[in-house]
């Protein structure tokens, strides 16, 4: 589990790249988030970095879920975002504790996995809905979508509506699609 901080670090880069992007006419942009377009998913996926930084020091994060953590800089709001939930991570005693999430009272690292596959999973939702997969970190989602199978697979998280049905996808397809179909996303037709 010592690696998954440092996935979580590339997790953090890939999607500044992705929300570096992104511009004001692809925030109402649909995702593969059926219900969110790229501004929804971009403020729940803020919304969650400073959750978790709160979680794992203690502290209270401020605004909850439903919040507008992005106001009117949405690349500025992440940016920050990612500076506060790096730091927690990187915590000397990061690993070490019992972090409270809506999911439930979790071991801390386990918690960062579940954290890793909201940065990575979201991260891709916004590449695919402005038409650029290629941003996606590949290699970050075929080690993540690894990880998923060998710790037993998602069926348990599929029944409460986190994730979706499995959509097949080849195997030799590149890492984002992989993984997009794992975690059920239908949008596969149209993402190269």
């Amino acid at each position: 589990m010592d690696n998954v901080i440092g996935q979580i670090d590339r997790a953090l880069d890939a999607t500044s790249v992705i929300v570096a992007a992104l511009d004001d006419s692809s925030m109402t942009a649909p995702t593969p988030c059926r219900e969110w377009d790229v501004r929804a998913v971009l403020n729940h996926t803020v919304g969650n970095m400073h959750i978790f930084a709160a979680a794992l020091s203690g502290t209270d994060s401020g605004a909850d879920h439903e919040s507008d953590w992005l106001g009117g800089d949405p690349q500025g709001a992440y940016a920050a975002a990612a500076e506060v939930d790096r730091a927690a991570w990187h915590r000397l005693d990061a690993l070490e504790n019992t972090v409270h999430i809506p999911l439930g009272e979790l071991p801390a690292a386990a918690a960062a996995l579940v954290h890793l596959t909201e940065l990575v999973v979201h991260g891709v939702d916004l590449a695919v809905a402005i038409g650029r997969p290629d941003l996606a970190d590949d290699e970050l989602c075929g080690e993540l979508l690894a990880t998923m199978q060998a710790g037993g697979g998602i069926d348990r998280f599929r029944a409460p509506g986190i994730f979706d049905a499995e959509v097949f996808v080849e195997a030799d397809e590149p890492g984002h699609r992989r993984l997009l179909g794992y975690v059920g996303r239908e949008v596969l037709a149209r993402t190269p």
